[in-house]
């Protein structure tokens, strides 16, 4: 009587024991996969954004959060003044700047402008 009880909590004992540990493990390769998934790239795009943000300086022409185009007038430590139009400056924060205009972005819009320039040439001319 005493053998088989005793033997029937030893059974349950390494039962509960296994699931734990396989629980365990499973909560173990969740975590893997969305730190490889999920945090990680989100780390990475974090370190471009805050690189391409010390990287501003005077002259760089750059697109806000809201929008905006401007050129950059005084880059400081945490804010810029930006040119939006001829004699139009604005004082904004530097962490709201999107993206720095690069010559690779410009040559596509450049591109267009000149092509719908002739178009509006030969419309003119065809009149």
């Amino acid at each position: 009587m005493f053998i088989s009880d005793a033997l029937a909590q030893t059974t349950d004992a390494a039962a509960s024991q296994g699931s734990v540990t396989g629980m365990f493990i499973q909560l173990a390769l969740i975590f893997l996969i969305f730190y490889v998934l999920l945090i990680r790239p989100q780390q990475k795009k974090i370190k471009q954004q805050e690189a391409m943000l010390a990287a501003i300086k005077k002259g760089d022409e750059i697109i806000t959060n809201g929008g905006v185009y401007g050129k950059v007038i005084e880059a400081e430590p945490f804010d810029l003044t930006i040119e939006i139009a001829e004699g139009v400056r604005i004082k904004m924060v530097r962490s709201m700047v999107r993206e720095v205009i690069t010559d690779e972005v410009k040559l596509p819009t450049q591109e267009k402008s000149k092509t719908k320039g002739k178009a509006a040439n030969s419309n003119k001319k065809s009149k």
